[in-house]
């Protein structure tokens, strides 16, 4: 049972993941507008949050699957989630860097690179539907440092017609 919890949704809704982008450049604007670098304890949950269990746990993500793409009037687009999920393993681990850079040795302006950082790279995402993460996990797969077992179906991501997505 705690091992099903523990799972990522796939294919994921690529509106969605892209609402919950926008969201990262909403909270990353903030923490380098207000200086407020518990902002970024807040991403850092979301990130380690979605990167673990998918949006269960994610209020951001579930506001996004759940409230936000439902609305919007773009289609659900079904995309692979393994990609997803080392991009939102990437967010995690940059954030928890932040946190602990911030907080455990006072380098505040450590907090706010990687606001600067998230706010290009989840802008991209959201804006111009670009995955670094996901370009990153395509590459690591063609280097055989992920196995192909891990996503088959993510072999080609790029090449692939939009939309097309695991049955």
């Amino acid at each position: 049972m705690l091992a099903r919890f523990f799972t990522f949704p796939n294919p994921v809704n690529e509106v969605a993941a892209r609402t919950t982008a926008a969201g990262v450049v909403v909270m990353a604007i903030l923490l380098l507008l207000l200086q407020q670098p518990i902002i970024l304890w807040v991403l850092a949950y979301g990130f380690v949050a979605r990167a673990a269990a998918g949006p269960k746990i994610s209020p951001l993500a579930l506001l996004s699957t759940r409230v936000i793409a439902p609305r919007l009037a773009a289609e659900p687009r079904p995309t692979p989630g393994p990609p997803k999920r080392f991009a939102q393993t990437l967010g995690a681990v940059m954030t928890l860097l932040g946190v602990v850079l911030t907080f455990g040795f006072g380098l505040t302006g450590a907090a706010y690179v990687v606001a600067a950082v998230l706010v290009v790279l989840a802008g991209l995402e959201s804006a111009l539907n670009i995955c670094v993460g996901c370009k990153i996990f395509s590459v690591l797969m063609a280097a055989h440092v992920i196995p192909e077992t891990v996503c088959e179906e993510c072999n080609n991501i790029w090449l692939r017609p939009r939309g097309v997505a695991a049955e």
